[in-house]
């Protein structure tokens, strides 16, 4: 009796159920994809415009990011700034894209673009806003002529 084979698996036929296929990585969408980025320096763009560039430290299942080294990199026409802003907390909700930086192509900077004080790319980054504003009114205006409403320009509905 302590020779004999093992039984066979229930259900009958003596065949072990096929292997669950495994997906690729590419397959999951979710926060779990932040997994082979964490510890790696990343571009953030958020849902307002910003950019920002550190290094992922940690994450949530909601896509929340805590960035480490953290610098908002500011763009107004053909100059750039680095503002330091250190250990950043992202609300994943605002995440609009992310991408790992190459540490090969770190320093390199597009002929089209140069390094500028953050005073005077902030001050025309603001006029390039207020610019956009006065655009937008217009549109809007032309749009309501058309009987178009634009958006937070209705009734609250309570």
């Amino acid at each position: 009796m302590q020779n004999a084979p093992p039984p066979p698996p229930l259900g009958g036929g003596g065949q072990m159920p096929p292997p669950i296929p495994q997906l690729p990585p590419q397959m999951f969408t979710t926060a779990a994809q932040l997994l082979d980025l964490t510890d790696k320096k990343l571009m953030v763009s958020l849902r307002d415009g910003r950019k920002l560039i550190g290094v992922l430290r940690s994450w949530d299942q909601f896509g929340n990011l805590v960035l480490q080294d953290t610098v908002e990199r500011l763009f107004a026409q053909n100059l750039y700034a680095d503002v330091d802003r250190g250990l950043f907390l992202v609300r994943g909700e605002n995440v609009l894209l992310l991408g790992e930086i190459d540490l090969d192509r770190d320093d390199y900077v597009p002929p089209t673009f140069q390094q500028a004080t953050v005073d005077q790319v902030f001050e025309l980054h603001k006029q390039e806003q207020a610019q956009k504003k006065k655009q937008e009114k217009i549109r809007h205006r032309k749009l309501a002529a058309y009987g178009f409403e634009g958006e937070h320009s209705g009734e609250a509905i309570l």
